[in-house]
């Protein structure tokens, strides 16, 4: 199993002068800790105009400023807007970050969840699906030597040479947003790694990796000439202390996390209110007082405890054959100071264990790409609930001015 970090950048109301400047400061600091510490690792979203839940609209130049402190770490998009952005411009910034940090970008693809981001871009929720089918078809052609041309439903490119190429060939690693736990199964048809959230249970996640695995070996259906990326890799709440009772009082924010995802997750087309409407901060505290068995609950899951308790949650989901988790505590206001000590207990008394056996994992997935070894079918509709879901309300709660 190997281990991830991964950055919303997040910044809850009241705002400070210098807010942002911390956030990204901070952010970089615990990026270059992890390449130390020896996490696998670091994935960055993109996001626009979501104010509170992530500040993170330029993910290439984070992660170009991050390629030049850090060594060994992998740099991932999670993901790379296709709908928001050109193809062209989306090849151009990869590649360049490619070669800034030597061959070390994961190239993750989404199709964005809301029409706060896409309709200042001339995209719906209705035609995402497939301008993001149309972009991943016009951008792979790019990163080849020598010119290409596209003419698609939605993107026309004549005949020009895209430069610089990437240092990996013949592209970085592909990975598709799995938002919606049932599109683990579609990643897997596409060839495609998947990125998703956290399963409820190590059952869930023995079937979920099952359907995947299935999906790859016997329905693969690319949707172009691309290199598969046969890997699954789960996002985590997290935060590691000596105590659990430590653990979940520095883990705050992840509750923070939970309840503005289901805030903004009921909306219709998950649409987020006019700026300066909301402050979602003061809006999760009132919740929290209203609902302390619901906000503890909601505390119980992720990777949030111990090292003891850690090394005990993680057992159970390595026998699933998970490939990768990814850590997110960088969340509401989870200090900087919390989750560098987090990173730094974990990667002393929990991480070795579980990397040492990556060799074993990885021998029994070429058996499984071989058909050497031939997964069960399990029916997944028993385990489609989302890890993060119970607890939190899907009613959008009641509008306060911004402070």
């Amino acid at each position: 199993m190997k281990f991830g970090i991964f950055y919303e950048l997040q910044l809850p109301r009241p705002w400070q002068e210098d807010s942002e400047l911390r956030l990204y400061h901070d952010a970089l600091d615990e990026l270059e800790l992890a390449d130390r510490l020896g996490y696998d690792y670091a994935w960055q979203v993109e996001h626009h105009f979501l104010e509170e839940y992530s500040h993170c609209p330029a993910p290439a130049v984070f992660l170009g400023a991050a390629s030049q402190r850090t060594r060994r770490i992998r740099l991932g998009h999670g993901i790379i807007q296709l709908t928001t952005s050109h193809p062209a411009r989306v090849a151009e910034r990869v590649a360049v970050l490619d070669l800034l940090s030597r061959g070390r970008v994961e190239f993750g693809i989404g199709e964005s969840a809301s029409i706060t981001e896409l309709e200042p871009f001339g995209r719906t929720m209705e035609d995402k699906r497939a301008v993001w089918e149309d972009a991943l078809r016009a951008v792979l052609p790019m990163f080849k030597e020598g010119g290409c041309e596209y003419h698609g439903t939605h993107f026309q490119f004549p005949l020009r040479n895209v430069i610089p190429k990437p240092l990996q060939k013949p592209h970085p690693p592909l990975w598709m947003a799995c938002t919606q736990i049932e599109t683990i199964e579609r990643a897997g048809r596409l060839g495609l790694g998947a990125l998703g959230f956290q399963f409820l249970s190590a059952d869930a996640a023995h079937a979920w990796v099952h359907a995947y695995h299935n999906a790859i070996t016997k329905r693969l259906q690319k949707l172009a000439d691309y290199r598969i990326n046969p890997n699954l890799a789960l996002v985590s709440l997290f935060m590691c202390a000596r105590t659990d009772e430590e653990a979940r009082r520095r883990a705050d924010g992840a509750t923070f996390f939970q309840f503005a995802l289901r805030y903004y997750g009921a909306a219709k087309a998950r649409a987020r209110p006019p700026p300066g409407t909301v402050n979602m901060w003061e809006q999760y505290e009132a919740w929290k007082r209203a609902n302390p068995e619901a906000a503890a609950k909601a505390l119980s899951g992720g990777l949030i405890g111990s090292p003891e308790t850690l090394r005990r949650k993680l057992r159970k989901f390595e026998t699933s054959h998970i490939d990768q988790v990814i850590l997110l505590n960088q969340a509401g206001k989870n200090t900087h100071a919390h989750i560098c000590e987090g990173l730094e207990l974990f990667a002393k008394e929990v991480m070795p264990e579980f990397q040492a056996n990556e060799p074993a994992h990885q021998a029994w997935k070429a058996k499984v790409l071989d058909r050497e070894i031939e997964l069960e079918e399990i029916d997944t509709e028993p385990f489609t609930a989302r890890y993060g879901a119970k607890g939190i309300p899907a009613e959008t709660v009641a509008r306060k001015p911004a402070k």
